[in-house]
């Protein structure tokens, strides 16, 4: 399996994306197409002692910053690191296409170059979250599209199933609509539209969902427009940031802390590991017809390898398979 590589998309491009895109390569047998200015790759990769052998360089000249506009990828920027890895994806040219760039420019590119899939109106962005109960869900749409349709929310229902099942490996998943009460006629008219049109389609819907359940692992997708999706999705990574940072302080600010620290750090340690994003790498953009996956911004090569990993697996898996079959 050949995956394309964003190398320089990121906070941490290109050391980090060249380490985490190489350990995949290592650990997952996949070949590796990195992307990007060549001489800086390279040059890279030989300070920092990285053997490219074995993996592919493909020139890009330029690069979509984090806060250019979202079309750059296709108009002002055609010659960018994401531009042509989008392009050889379309091409046949590699499997899948990962990156740590311009969320925005990804979804774009990924609608107007990879394509959509036949039927879906529009692609969404899908990150896995972890929850307290040991488990994760899907939040889609999580900001590709602030304004959304009762009929995207049944496809996100339904491509967010189909990838859960298969990729994460959760039987019948859950599927709840994102509101502000549990009660049926709560919410806008989208959401009563929304709610009907679940109630009929072929996805195991239970019904609203509060934000304020979701980290007890309430269901294993929820659906809501990009507007309220990002908001749900910065708010739980900014809390639990905070709460783990808490309890970082509690234990070291004193001898007795430490001790206690001491007590409980192999449970303490589970706790964290529950809640690292690092651990789930980022998020497919849903409905594409080839797959393209957006690892963190902020990515370090244990992030960008687990990207690797999961787009793998959504390779494997034949999940634009089972979406087209869904929406058919």
């Amino acid at each position: 399996m050949k995956i394309i590589v964003d190398a320089m998309g990121g906070d941490n491009a290109p050391l980090e994306i060249i380490k985490g895109s190489l350990e995949a390569k290592e650990e997952f047998g996949v070949d590796i197409i990195l992307v990007g200015d060549e001489g800086i790759i390279k040059a890279c990769a030989e300070d920092n002692k990285l053997s490219l052998d074995g993996v592919e360089v493909v020139h890009a000249s330029e690069v979509i910053s984090n806060d250019e506009d979202a079309n750059s990828v296709l108009k002002k920027k055609p010659d960018s690191s994401m531009a042509v890895s989008l392009k050889m994806l379309s091409e046949g040219k590699g499997d899948a296409f990962v990156s740590a760039g311009n969320s925005g420019a990804l979804c774009v590119g990924g609608t107007l170059i990879a394509k959509r899939i036949k039927g879906i109106k529009r692609p969404g962005f899908a990150p896995i979250m972890p929850h307290f109960n040991g488990g994760c869900f899907m939040l889609l749409d999580a900001g590709a599209n602030l304004e959304a349709k009762p009929e995207m929310l049944v496809q996100f229902a339904l491509m967010g199933s189909a990838y859960m099942e298969k990729v994460m490996h959760v039987f019948n998943p859950r599927v709840g609509l994102a509101n502000v009460g549990t009660e049926k006629h709560k919410g806008t008219e989208l959401h009563h539209k929304a709610y009907d049109l679940l109630e009929k389609a072929d996805v195991n819907f239970i019904g609203n969902v509060e934000a304020r359940d979701l980290p007890y692992g309430v269901c294993d997708v929820v659906v809501c427009d990009g507007y309220a999706g990002n908001l749900i999705l910065k708010t739980f990574e900014g809390t639990a940031k905070a709460i783990l940072g808490k309890i970082k302080e509690l234990f070291t600010k004193s001898a007795k802390g430490k001790l206690a620290a001491g007590l409980v750090m192999s449970d303490l340690k589970k706790m964290i590991k529950e809640f690292d994003y690092n651990e789930y790498g980022g998020a497919p953009i849903m409905g594409t017809s080839k797959p393209v996956f957006k690892a963190h911004g902020s990515a370090k090569a244990k992030t960008f390898k687990n990207a690797v990993r999961l787009t793998k697996d959504y390779v494997d898996a034949n999940v634009i398979e089972e979406i087209s079959k869904a929406v058919k």
